[in-house]
């Protein structure tokens, strides 16, 4: 859709002007003009007392919603590995594939990584689409892009799923982009709207003062990333079996504007908060960085990480790697302690979901204790002394 002015009702009022969330309106000789800023937004027809200001189709052709067909999800590999959200959205996706009823494909690219389009099948892909080619060996924006939007100008997804990773969130808008479609970021929830048949994705909004259910109904495919941390795995059924589509993908000289020359991994102690079963969280209520080192002694003595609240990260107490929440990771470890965290809802955010929340804070008051299991009152320099030495006790296995 367009906004157009029709001149002749035009009085000059500035109504439209005032009212553009996005300045795309001026004033040329006592005149509205709609400029190039201009995203359709509508609020100026309802601003405008004289009528003239309309929208109207934009000549583009719709698209033929019927052609779409399947649920894709992009099958995150690093080094010939899976990443563990691409199993998530295995998952999450067979739901919405079998509420559609549709089939449940993967969209896998690399160079020599074939032997994942089995476990690709073992996690319940119907079928894997492959794009093997040495420009995609490492993840580069231009060749990844290249090669999956092809794919999808081909083979026509309804619905398509990617993780909300680095590399996630820089592929999913480019894709979009390309495919003239919408893209809903850092998805919590997903379901099928029984009447439509169309995706209903979720996600945190306002600083997470809200959720917001956003729907994608004149155009396809559509498109959601989600966090990684937020959906059930999909279960593994050895020996199962799919179809693998080999995808042909060829690049040009300049198809690809980026070189990776050298990968350096970094030497500090690498986490994966995802993937721990016990996590013991720290926040400002530590007082001093140093307080890392008792939730360690915790976290060890229970087979756990450490993790942390953003506060503590931007005091500098903790990198970024450890952070849970809204703006960080978000987990559900099997034990979550939350040691001087007030609870605010971002933090709440990344680890609500967590199978018991142990909550040990001085303020009786923390709204962390109103999504706790067990709420202890109490500094955490006597609490988890405590809790460590009763550990010291029980027999080892």
């Amino acid at each position: 859709m367009a906004v157009v002015v029709i001149k002749e009702k035009c009085k000059g009022c500035t109504k439209c002007v005032k009212s553009c969330p996005f300045t795309a309106i001026t004033m040329e000789e006592k005149k509205a003009v709609i400029g190039g800023a201009c995203t359709g937004c509508g609020q100026c027809v309802d601003a405008c007392p004289f009528g003239a200001i309309e929208k109207t189709d934009d000549g583009k052709e719709a698209a033929d919603l019927s052609a779409y067909h399947g649920v894709w999800v992009f099958a995150e590999q690093r080094e010939g590995k899976l990443m563990q959200v691409a199993i998530e959205l295995l998952g999450e996706g067979r739901k919405l594939a079998e509420s559609v009823g549709c089939e449940l494909c993967a969209v896998l690219c690399g160079s020599g990584v074939e032997n994942l389009a089995g476990e690709l099948f073992e996690y319940g892909a119907d079928k894997v689409y492959y794009a093997d080619a040495p420009e995609l060996k490492q993840y580069t924006t231009d060749a990844y892009t290249k090669a999956i939007y092809e794919a999808i100008t081909t083979y026509k997804p309804e619905i398509v799923l990617l993780g909300a990773t680095h590399i996630g969130r820089d592929l999913g808008p480019c894709l979009a982009v390309k495919c003239n479609t919408g893209l809903t970021a850092d998805c919590t929830k997903l379901e099928i709207n029984p009447e439509t048949k169309g995706i209903m994705q979720t996600r945190p909004a306002f600083g997470g003062n809200l959720m917001a259910t956003i729907v994608c109904p004149n155009h396809r495919p559509q498109m959601s990333t989600v966090r990684p941390g937020v959906m059930e795995k999909a279960e593994r059924q050895t020996g199962r079996s799919g179809e693998l589509v080999k995808l042909s993908v060829n690049f040009a000289e300049n198809d690809i504007r980026t070189k990776v020359l050298e990968v350096v991994k970094s030497a500090k102690e690498m986490v994966s908060l995802t993937d721990a079963t016990v996590i013991v969280s720290g926040g400002m209520g530590l007082g001093k960085p140093e307080g890392f080192d008792l939730l360690k002694q915790l976290a060890d003595k229970l087979g756990g990480t450490i993790a942390s609240s953003r506060a503590a990260v931007d005091a500098g107490w903790i990198d970024h790697a450890y952070q849970v929440g809204q703006t960080g990771t978000t987990v559900k470890p099997k034990i979550y302690f939350a040691c001087g965290i007030s609870g605010a809802i971002q933090h709440a955010a990344g680890m609500q979901d967590s199978g018991l929340i142990v909550a040990i804070n001085t303020n009786e008051n923390a709204p962390i204790f109103d999504i706790a299991d067990i709420g202890i009152v109490g500094d955490l320099y006597k609490v988890i002394p405590a809790i460590i030495e009763e550990l010291d006790k029980l027999p080892e296995k």
